[in-house]
């Protein structure tokens, strides 16, 4: 089991808990939003955490943000790294709205899981590859 040590910057946030055998971890928004149609804003969340040695966070939008929300994470998916880590290195969703839509304190917008680090990596260069094709980009049909 990892241990990772977390600073709630907002008081009266509550705290994040991992759902037992759940993957990732759900995220909230630390203050209330509006947003506009268009508009872009990054979200605080109301944490800053300290991860372990070799790991690395992903951030991602939760399956029913864009339904109860239409909102969609510009970076798709966000790498907090290890060296962000400080007391004031809070973690923040990068949110663009399609709709006219106000965030309340508290609600679940993201969430997030920890993974080791790349490891080190060597390319080598080859005429061919060993394997068969699979037929290119989207050849595996629609049904």
């Amino acid at each position: 089991m990892e241990t990772i040590r977390i600073r709630y910057l907002c008081e009266d946030l509550p705290p994040i808990a991992a759902a037992p055998g759940g993957d990732w971890v759900d995220l909230r928004a630390a203050e209330d939003i509006e947003m506009k149609a268009g508009e872009f804003r990054l979200i605080p969340l109301g944490v800053a955490m300290q991860l372990p040695e070799g790991y690395e966070a992903h951030i991602a939008p939760r399956s029913s943000t864009f339904r109860n929300f239409g909102l969609l994470q510009t970076n798709s998916v966000g790498v907090v790294d290890g060296s962000y880590c400080g007391d004031n290195d809070e973690w923040k969703a990068p949110m663009l709205a399609t709709r006219d839509v106000l965030i309340r304190k508290g609600d679940r917008i993201c969430q997030f899981r920890i993974v080791k680090n790349q490891p080190e990596l060597v390319f080598e260069q080859v005429e061919h590859l060993a394997a068969k094709d699979r037929g290119g980009f989207g050849s595996t049909g629609i049904r």
